[in-house]
């Protein structure tokens, strides 16, 4: 009975995960272009709703950037 059991969910399982479409919730990408003056603490704070620090740290990511130096011209993509 238990093995039946374990047999049939594992089905719906498979069968809820194969059906499963992927979400278009985040929307487009956003891209800022840096001005004079501007710092990824600045573009965080500008672009970011929750706390700078992530921010800075999802800039980095993003961008596949090795430090925190940018120029002015650069697009980031931002979240």
């Amino acid at each position: 009975m238990f093995g039946k059991l374990a047999i049939l969910i594992c089905a719906a399982a498979l069968a809820v995960g194969l059906a499963a479409r992927s979400s278009s919730g985040a929307g487009p990408k956003q891209i800022y272009v840096v001005q004079p003056g501007d710092t990824l603490w600045s573009v965080a704070e500008r672009t970011y709703s929750g706390d700078p620090r992530q921010g800075v740290w999802e800039i980095e990511q993003r961008n596949h950037l090795s430090g925190a130096t940018i120029v002015p011209g650069e697009k980031l993509v931002v979240p």
